[in-house]
């Protein structure tokens, strides 16, 4: 039988066309003796090119890709090759499991004689599609072995891809559930609550950030931001983001010291100089009386007392990170009251539509919006998430982009009873003795 010569195909053979013709790659001592190319090809109805080779050596150099499946023959003697994988012990299939280990995307059949009934189904169990006796074979038997096998190894290459997707998901779900905040709170009188919905489908982690933390001096900082863009490396710029504000924010740096210094951060790592972020800072004092506001490019917090909420001042605001090299962010002090909730969020909470026109529902929309919300007593996670509902709603379906919201509550009582235990519970407009915020992991 002549050998033609292998051609070059992109395909790999698990993953070609079934309605295409096959190609055959044989590998026996004699080949030839065994069947005939124009017989196998009339009872497969369709063209099945044959390839043949004598020895290991000849079957590397004829398998390329567009092989579709190989015949092998369990007597061929073992060559140098598979002696060699075998590490010089004596293995009946020796031959085959080299021919597995060159061709692990190829479809394999075994050629062995009927009385090696065990030593055939030990071959399927090494990973063989199937396996023929010598002397039943013929062209229609062996046409319909190849199909099945070239079908059950696309199957289980397609199985083998899902589950490692599958497994890869589930990493990068860990992953990236361990790369959110956890608040650090432990012996402030104020409670958290925190709402992060990521604008990627199938993803943990967006382009927005937030963080809060209590130092020793007593002082709560809290921070929300947003890198532009919500891709997988806008989500990972904004971690390093937020990692660094928490060591410089530990580290004893505040206001136009520490955006400074986050912008250095993000010019380094940035991957490209269009790209830039908004951040929002505000530091309340120990008696949780007073905060100092900085504002980078980021639309302001809102206050709410007795029950009505408001925006804090943000004429004084700076540019946002990565956009002027030598900008400067002042610090706004504002004063809080006795009972108060403060609400930080990004831009993805107000730039959804609100109907079917281009009206967007804006700051102002945000403030009516979460006013009705208070009228109707909700608080702490309910409030956020009653929030971003309505904002999905009065968009007409998911927001593009990111969201991100967390919400600061201080009792004015609290200070005089502080209860044992731990709560996230944010009571507006009523508000009661609240315990100290225990670091706990915010819900998405």
């Amino acid at each position: 039988m002549p050998v033609p010569e292998p051609q070059p195909c992109s395909a790999p053979a698990a993953e070609s066309s079934s309605g295409a013709g096959l190609t055959l790659l044989v590998i026996e001592d004699d080949p030839a003796g065994t069947f005939t190319a124009p017989e196998l090809s009339a009872a497969a109805g369709a063209r099945v090119r044959i390839r043949a080779a004598r020895n290991l050596t000849e079957a590397g150099r004829l398998l390329t890709d567009d092989v579709d499946c190989i015949l092998l023959d369990l007597a061929l003697p073992a060559g140098a090759e598979a002696r060699g994988d075998g590490e010089g012990e004596e293995d009946g299939l020796a031959t085959l499991k080299h021919v597995l280990r060159i061709a692990p995307r190829h479809a394999v059949l075994a050629l062995t004689a009927e009385d090696d009934a065990e030593l055939a189904a030990e071959a399927v169990r090494v990973g063989a599609q199937d396996y023929l006796f010598r002397g039943e074979l013929d062209s229609r038997l062996l046409s319909r072995a190849i199909r099945y096998a070239v079908e059950r190894k696309r199957a289980d290459v397609a199985q083998r891809q899902l589950t490692e997707s599958r497994l890869r998901a589930q990493e990068n779900a860990r992953l990236e559930r361990g790369l959110l905040p956890t608040p650090l709170l432990d012996g402030s009188d104020l409670r958290f609550a925190a709402h992060y919905r990521p604008g990627r489908s199938r993803a943990l982690l967006g382009g927005d950030f937030y963080d809060t933390v209590r130092t020793p001096d007593g002082t709560v900082h809290a921070m929300i931001g947003d890198v532009c863009g919500h891709g997988p490396d806008e989500a990972a710029l904004g971690v390093e983001l937020r990692i660094a504000w928490r060591a410089l924010t530990l580290a004893g740096l505040c206001g136009d010291e520490l955006l400074s210094t986050l912008q250095e951060v993000l010019e380094h790592e940035r991957e490209s100089e269009e790209i830039f972020a908004t951040l929002c800072t505000v530091d309340i004092a120990p008696d949780g009386r007073r905060a100092g506001l900085c504002l980078a490019g980021h639309p302001a917090p809102l206050v709410a007392r007795q029950g009505r909420a408001a925006l804090l001042p943000y004429e004084d605001g700076g540019p946002a990170l990565g956009l002027l090299p030598r900008a400067r962010w002042p610090r706004r002090q504002v004063e809080l009251g006795g009972s108060w909730s403060l609400m930080m969020y990004t831009d993805g909470l107000i730039e959804g539509r609100v109907g079917e026109g281009t009206q967007r529902l804006g700051q102002d929309g945000m403030v009516a919006m979460v006013n009705r919300r208070l009228a109707e007593g909700l608080t702490g996670e309910a409030l956020l998430e009653a929030a971003v509902t309505q904002a999905r709603e009065l968009n007409g379906g998911e927001l593009t982009d990111d969201v991100a919201v967390l919400l600061l509550d201080r009792a004015q009582d609290t200070a005089r009873l502080r209860p044992p235990g731990g709560a996230r519970s944010v009571n507006i407009p009523r508000p009661r003795p609240a315990s100290p915020a225990r670091a706990q992991r915010p819900p998405l």
